[in-house]
């Protein structure tokens, strides 16, 4: 009983401190002098990823890389089918050019890259393993995508994606939130990664499962929450923008450094899900730049999408 009460409670304390932790940073940003496109796309931006990047550290230390690669998987597909697709059932996403002149794009080399890298029986290898060295190309690949974000923006960002930053606080308020943030993550993270494998042995369930399906349900709460209410104030191009960076965040950065810290082995039955993913990925490139209406998602698109993700849930379960 102790260990599914730590589940639940490790998710709210790993929520909670993640957003601390970037209010005080963003404040913190806004001290420093920092511009509000900066905290945009480095504080705010990452903020949302922490859940899926605390889990998979704490997994990769601990050696539970099934989780690691579950958790990423899974939460891409949920920002992908149900983050953008109930974004756009409440109100129609209109796409601004920095999202469908390029994170669209990105968005789907991450993928086309992680089966190339993951897929290593394709090059005659004995073993599917996303190692050091695939690792630090995912790493690579993200310093470049952030050079990419900065240099392209320009001088007149797109200003719906750009986060209005923290209101200045005090500076022992932001030292608080800090500290206060990073205990919340740790202890967080530490009782989830835990509790996920022993619940898991318990049901018979691995942690690639457990990763794909709770785990990345949960960590993927921010987006989905930033997202509905980006939808319900008519500002679904951030509800976009968001979840495609963060599916790019959470496989360059969130699986390249965990692969880092500890080589992951790829079950090949991920393939399905990858592939899933890579095809949805075109599929919502393919309605912004030739559907009924330009650069937009429609309610009906929307719906599609989301009914996409039940069917998908219905079937891992079932197939479990």
């Amino acid at each position: 009983m102790l260990t599914y009460f730590l589940f639940v409670v490790g998710f709210v304390v790993l929520i909670a401190g993640a957003k601390y932790l970037v209010d005080g940073a963003s404040a913190a940003g806004v001290r420093l002098g920092l511009s509000q496109m900066v905290i945009g796309l480095t504080i705010v931006a990452i903020g949302t990823s922490l859940p899926e990047l605390i889990i998979n550290v704490f997994a990769s230390i601990s050696g539970n890389t099934g989780l690691a690669i579950g958790n990423v998987v899974g939460s891409n597909l949920m920002n992908t089918l149900l983050v953008i697709g109930m974004a756009a059932v409440i109100f129609p996403i209109k796409a601004v050019k920095s999202v469908y002149k390029r994170d669209v794009w990105i968005n789907l080399l991450a993928i086309a890259v992680l089966l190339m890298l993951a897929n290593d029986r394709l090059f005659f290898k004995a073993t599917n393993t996303i190692d050091v060295f695939d690792g630090g190309i995912l790493l690579v690949l993200f310093v470049y995508v952030l050079y990419l974000m900065f240099s392209k923006s320009g001088q007149q960002p797109d200003e719906d994606l750009t986060e209005k930053p923290a209101s200045v606080i005090t500076k022992t308020r932001i030292v608080l939130y800090i500290l206060g943030g990073s205990a919340g993550l740790y202890f967080g993270g530490t009782w989830i990664v835990d509790s996920t494998t022993e619940i898991g042995a318990q049901l018979g369930i691995s942690e690639t499962m457990m990763g794909l399906t709770v785990v990345a349900i949960a960590t993927s709460l921010p987006e989905l929450a930033t997202s509905i209410v980006a939808a319900m104030n008519k500002k679904t191009d951030i509800a976009l923008g968001n979840a495609l960076g963060s599916n790019i965040f959470n496989i360059f950065f969130v699986l390249g450094l965990s692969a880092v810290i500890h080589p992951i082995t790829f079950d090949s039955s991920l393939n399905i899900q990858l592939l899933l993913l890579l095809a949805t990925g075109f599929f919502i490139a393919l309605i912004i730049y030739t559907g009924k209406t330009s650069k937009t998602i429609s309610r009906i698109e929307g719906s599609l999408l989301i009914i996409l993700y039940v069917a998908f849930m219905v079937w891992t379960i079932m197939s479990t």
